[in-house]
C-alpha cells in the first residue's frame, strides 16, 4: 500500500505493546497491527523471543499475507556492535517499505521512551526521504510499576523525575535532592552499588523494588538489602517516594 503523502514509500508505524501484561494493549495497536503488510519484531538476540511480541502475539489472529519480520537488536551500549546491527535490520524494513508494505515496529512499552524505535524514526527521513511515520502510544512501565505499587506518582506541588539507574549513580544525590518521587530505570546491573547509594542519601526505606510489573512471575521488594547481591531482572524499577509536598491540595502540608 504505498502512502498518499506524496512520498514513494507506504507508512512506517511505532507501535507501543505496553509495559507487559497483554490486556494492557491498547484497542488502537491491536487494530493496526491487525492489518498491517508487515511486523517488524525486535529481539535481544537469536536464542531469545522477542518480549514485545509476547505481549502482543496471544491479541493478534493470524493475517495471510502478513509478515512477521524478527530482527535482531544486541544489547549493548557499544556503537561499533550498534551501528551494523542496526543497518542490517533498518534495510531489512526499507525493502519492504520501498515495496510498498507499510511496516509497524513493535516495542514493549512506549516507542518513543528508551525504544530501540527512536533510532528508526531518527534515520527514517535519512533513508526513505518524504515517508510517513505514525506512533501509536501505550502504557509505559514508569506508569505500570507505581500502579502495582498503588503509589502515586505525584500530586499537589510533586516533582517527578525518571532517571536510567545505571547510567549515574553519582546524580542520585542531587536528583532526590530536587525531585519528589524518583523513578529510576535499569536498575538490575548497578543494584549493590544502588542500595548504598540510596542508604547513604536516607531513603533506602522510602524506596520500593518492582520487576515485571504486570507480567508473570511480577515481584515487589519493599527490602532492598534483601536483593542488593542478587542477579535483578532486566525488567525491573526502583520507586522512591519522599512525601515532602504530598497532600499539599489537601491542606496536609504548607507546600
Amino acid at each position: 500500500m504505498n502512502g498518499n503523502n506524496g512520498s514513494n514509500y507506504a507508512r512506517l508505524y511505532g507501535v507501543g505493546v505496553g509495559p507487559g501484561a497483554p490486556d494492557l494493549m491498547t484497542l488502537r495497536s491491536v487494530e493496526l497491527l491487525s492489518r498491517v503488510d508487515v511486523i517488524a519484531i525486535p529481539r535481544s538476540n537469536k536464542y531469545t523471543k522477542s518480549v514485545a511480541w509476547r505481549i502482543a502475539e496471544p491479541n493478534l489472529p493470524k493475517v495471510d499475507g502478513q509478515e512477521r519480520l524478527i530482527l535482531d537488536f544486541p544489547m549493548t551500549k557499544d556503537p561499533k556492535v550498534l551501528a551494523p546491527a542496526w543497518d542490517i535490520a533498518f534495510s531489512k524494513i526499507g525493502r519492504r517499505i520501498e515495496a510498498g508494505q507499510e511496516v509497524a515496529f513493535i516495542c514493549e512499552g512506549d516507542p518513543l521512551f528508551y525504544s530501540t524505535f527512536n533510532y528508526l524514526k531518527n534515520q527514517a527521513q535519512t533513508r526513505w526521504p518524504g515517508i510517513e511515520i505514525e506512533i501509536i502510544p501505550a502504557v509505559s512501565s514508569f506508569t505500570a510499576v507505581p500502579s502495582v505499587i498503588q503509589t502515586t506518582i505525584a500530586d499537589g506541588q510533586e516533582r517527578v523525575a525518571v532517571v536510567p539507574a545505571s547510567y549515574g549513580l553519582d546524580e542520585i544525590p542531587a536528583i532526590l535532592e530536587l525531585f519528589d518521587t524518583v523513578l529510576l530505570m535499569k536498575v538490575s546491573s548497578v543494584m549493590p552499588q544502588l542500595v548504598d547509594v540510596l542508604r547513604n542519601c536516607g531513603v533506602l526505606e522510602n524506596s520500593v523494588y518492582v520487576s515485571k510489573a504486570t507480567m508473570e512471575h511480577e515481584k515487589v521488594v519493599t527490602d532492598l538489602t534483601s536483593i542488593q547481591n542478587d542477579k535483578c531482572d532486566y525488567f525491573s524499577m526502583v520507586v522512591i517516594k519522599q512525601h515532602e509536598r504530598s497532600g499539599v491540595l489537601e491542606g496536609a502540608v504548607r507546600g
